[in-house]
């Protein structure tokens, strides 16, 4: 949670760790300061919060010249308001004509920059197209299991030999081996260092992510980072004698704070990562390395499991937490070194240099963490703090909360819609709110103190648990215990131990047991029973009645009125997500990339069809998607099926399994897989069926003597994708009820073989045999399903080439609705309504998704 605070009239000592260090660096005389009582200040404040945030909901862009006129309108308006006040002697506004001007101006402000900004994304021409760029290196390089992950700042790019323009940064993946190189996986990617100048032979695409219910929004996440393409690095003996070889041209002295990042990173690693020692040891590096250069990916994905399954997530990052507390040690050090000088006070009073030499530190901390969205968060709100402070001007707590957030909106707009400011922001509302009169009730001394942090952290913990759930569906009932324990050993003793290392590396091998100390604490918490509970994801409505409840218990009110907190919280706390009607299903084809994972529900049960396919070392669509998916819709599977055993449908399994321990497991997967260790699985064999709530489940394939006979060949592992008939009660003009078919990677022979054997294959949707290769989808096979709608699920611009275009074609012919998930997203069909595809990523469409066009969905050359 990244936090901030300003200092309001009613701060006393008892207030929260992040207010006394956000505002003891802030304490200047302020005798006989003018005190704002006016509310068009405030109102204007609003309006321009309010003004970013209808922005934020347009689905597309206009011309930026429209956005500019508005802007200008309300400047000019502005203007003819104050020169009419004049004309009249009066210094007095209307509130409401003020509030409107700045909705009008944050409005026009805000979708000028984004239309400027989208002008220079990548052309749909140049995608999958081999382009020569040359850049520089501008953010220290990834490494990860499958290559190199690395931010390239162009400087020039050629297509043929003919100059292009391409985005400005772009994010490129440099495979060990490189793609199509005859040296195999065998050759990792050359040492690439931040700064250094290169030219390369890449392929980009679009920034395109999943879009699923309830998800991560990858899109907005690289719009935020300034990043509009992606790619990877192309390298082959053919490619290098065409284009010629990846060239490292120089080292720049561009991106200096950037070279010393990872010079500092590689140093933690050299100095804590041995074979030699315990695996805990290793992995509490990735911790010291992530709380001194922001490398939050050098923490691997099981820490990361038990610390948000503990609430401190937000404590091994460069959270705004380590920010403030920095600011305040670093203000509370100059402040007593400036008072050693009598000659320096004269010049500068000690509060005032405190004060902007805490800033100015925290805001090079920031820097040399990576500068990321949150630091830069909170360096706009303490620097919007100071300038309020060194202004004399004394402004109530509201007042100052709504300038800093007014000037966070202005610096990043897209900030509104990440979670960590609404954390931030409601969390520090919350706490000033509370802290009046709080000091009193408390003995002065350690005792003192120690009580009013547990004050503190229980009121931020009952007031942002339900918006915690409305975030994320899950909050961790052990957080309150956790933090605090982890809150002051982390910020007062393994960050300064992992700081000062920088200058004397043995104390990062302190920090790293200390790290391991908190780690055993914290592991033995994440294990207890209800140590963390997820509940469904409730609509905006229920939500915000949950927040204000939260916030309404967490306030120091009457009891009569903090139990209406109670009633508010309890639609978000016994929501459950509408289900289909008996006899009826509902089928959501997950959007996971480049694999297949597709959620069946009935009245009372679910089933998961595959499991989506794994991305790299540390994430797979399981952890990604699947999970979070399952978790915002309340699901208990019942049944986990696995069409076969390639990656691209079983990848996500294990942690699907994880997270579902009471679901079966059935599939088309060999005896030594490794799934069976974790799930014993029944065979998938024809002649399977089982009915839930009236929709009847029938396994068409593979048949039961596959592979039997002397002289027969094992299967392939698509000729065995387990084939699910899903058919639902009620009436249809095809086989009395709506039918799905779900056939894995069958090709045209296990097709010629279910059509010979006069399965039942008439159905209304189809989901399309093997992501639209074009050895599947056979013309026999499509005439004897009749589909009306099929499903692809296929990743943007897959190596692959799927779906095939004669497959595509063959479906056109016959009049079926083909639905692919590049464009749509998460696609969900519903058996009552078999006419009706829903796109998630139509539905819920902003002008920063990508629109993906026909052209863009062809095959690579």
């Amino acid at each position: 949670m990244d936090q901030w605070a300003p200092e309001g009239p009613q701060h006393q000592q008892g207030g929260s760790t992040a207010a006394r260090v956000a505002t003891a660096s802030a304490r200047v005389p302020i005798a006989c300061v003018p005190v704002v009582r006016s509310w068009h200040l405030p109102m204007a404040l609003a309006a321009g919060v309010l003004g970013v945030a209808l922005q934020l909901q347009q689905p597309s862009l206009w011309p930026w010249p429209s956005y500019a006129g508005l802007m200008v309108g309300a400047l000019l308006a502005a203007g003819a308001l104050a020169w009419w006040a004049g004309v009249r002697g009066t210094r007095r506004w209307h509130g409401s004509g003020v509030a409107i001007l700045a909705a009008v101006l944050m409005y026009g402000l805000c979708g000028m920059r984004a239309a400027v900004f989208l002008e220079q994304s990548l052309a749909p021409a140049l995608e999958g197209r081999d382009l020569r760029v040359t850049g520089v290196v501008a953010a220290m390089p990834q490494p990860r299991e499958t290559g190199l992950r690395l931010r390239l700042e162009v400087e020039a790019a050629q297509l043929d030999g003919a100059p292009v323009r391409v985005p400005p940064l772009i994010d490129l993946t440099w495979y060990a081996g490189g793609l199509g190189d005859e040296a195999g996986a065998d050759s990792p990617p050359p040492a690439v260092r931040a700064g250094e100048r290169w030219r390369l032979t890449v392929r980009l695409k679009a920034p395109h992510g999943g879009r699923n219910p309830h998800g991560f929004d990858y899109e907005l996440w690289l719009w935020e980072q300034g990043v509009q393409a992606t790619g990877y690095v192309r390298t082959s003996a053919r490619l290098d004698a065409l284009h010629g070889p990846p060239e490292r041209l120089g080292a720049t002295w561009r991106h200096p704070v950037e070279q010393l990042r990872q010079r500092v990173r590689d140093a933690i690693v050299r100095t804590l990562v041995d074979p030699a020692q315990d695996a805990a040891r290793q992995r509490a590096a990735g911790v010291v390395a992530a709380l001194v250069t922001g490398d939050q990916r050098a923490i691997e994905r099981a820490d990361w499991d038990v610390f948000r399954a503990t609430g401190v997530a937000h404590l091994m990052s460069i959270s705004g937490l380590h920010i403030t507390l920095f600011a305040w040690l670093a203000a509370a050090l100059l402040d007593r070194a400036w008072r050693r000088s009598q000659r320096l006070c004269l010049a500068v009073p000690a509060p005032t240099a405190a004060l902007v030499g805490g800033v100015l530190l925290a805001a090079a901390y920031a820097l040399f963490s990576g500068w990321g969205v949150p630091a830069q968060r909170t360096v706009c709100m303490l620097a919007t703090v100071a300038l309020l402070r060194l202004s004399g001007r004394r402004w109530p707590w509201p007042q100052v909360w709504l300038l800093a957030c007014a000037v966070v909106l202005a610096v990043d707009p897209w900030a509104l819609l990440q979670p960590g400011f609404w954390l931030s922001f409601v969390a520090v509302a919350v706490l000033f709110a509370t802290d009046l009169g709080a000091a009193s009730a408390y003995p002065v001394g350690i005792t003192g103190r120690f009580y009013a942090l547990l004050r503190e952290q229980w009121v931020v913990t009952l007031a942002l648990t339900p918006l915690t759930l409305l975030l994320f569906g899950q909050v961790a009932l052990v957080g309150l215990l956790a933090n605090l324990v982890a809150i002051p050993w982390t910020t007062l003793v393994v960050t300064p131990l992992a700081l000062l290392g920088v200058l004397w590396a043995p104390l990062w091998q302190a920090a790293a047991w200390c790290v391991q100390a908190l780690s055993v604490l914290l592991q033995w918490l994440a294990a207890w029973p209800w140590a963390q509970v997820a509940l469904p994801m409730a609509p905006q409505w229920a939500g915000a009645a949950a927040v204000t409840g939260g916030v309404l218990l967490a306030l120091r009110l009457p009891w009569g009125v903090r139990a209406l907190g109670l009633a508010l919280l309890l639609p978000a706390l016994w929501w459950q997500p509408a289900r289909p009607q008996p006899g009826q299903f509902e089928l959501l084809a997950a959007d996971v990339g480049q694999g297949q994972a597709v959620l069946v529900r009935t009245a009372r049960h679910a089933l998961l069809y595959d499991a989506g396919p794994r991305y790299h070392q540390d994430s797979d669509a399981g952890e990604r998607v699947l999970v979070p998916l399952l978790r915002a819709l309340g699901e208990r599977l019942d049944l986990l099926v696995l069409s076969h055993r390639d990656t691209d449908h079983t990848g996500g399994a294990a942690a699907v399994l994880a997270q579902q321990p009471q679901a079966r497991l059935l599939g088309s997967i060999e005896a030594d897989h490794a799934l069976q260790a974790l799930r014993p699985a029944e065979p998938c064999l024809a002649g399977q069926h089982w009915n839930w709530d009236g929709v009847l489940f029938e396994v068409l394939h593979p048949p039961r003597d596959a592979g039997d006979g002397p002289g027969a060949r094992a299967p392939t592992s698509n000729a065995t994708s387990c084939v699910l008939r899903i058919a639902a009660a009620g009436t249809s003009d095809k086989t009395g009820g709506a039918v799905a078919l779900l056939v894995g990677d069958i090709e045209r022979a296990q097709e010629q073989a279910l059509v010979d054997g006069g399965a039942a294959l008439a159905a209304d949707l189809l989901l399309v045999p093997h992501h639209g290769s074009k050895s599947s989808s056979s013309a026999p096979f499509l005439d004897a399903v009749q589909p009306r709608t099929a499903l692809v699920q296929a990743g943007y611009r897959n190596r692959f080439g799927h779906p095939a275009p004669d497959v595509v074609a063959r479906y056109r012919q016959r009049g079926v609705l083909l639905v692919q998930s590049p464009p749509c997203g998460a696609a969900r069909w519903v058996s009552d309504a078999p006419l009706a595809v829903h796109c998630e990523r139509e539905a819920t469409r902003r002008y920063w998704h990508h629109r993906v066009s026909e052209a863009s969905l062809l095959p690579q050359p």
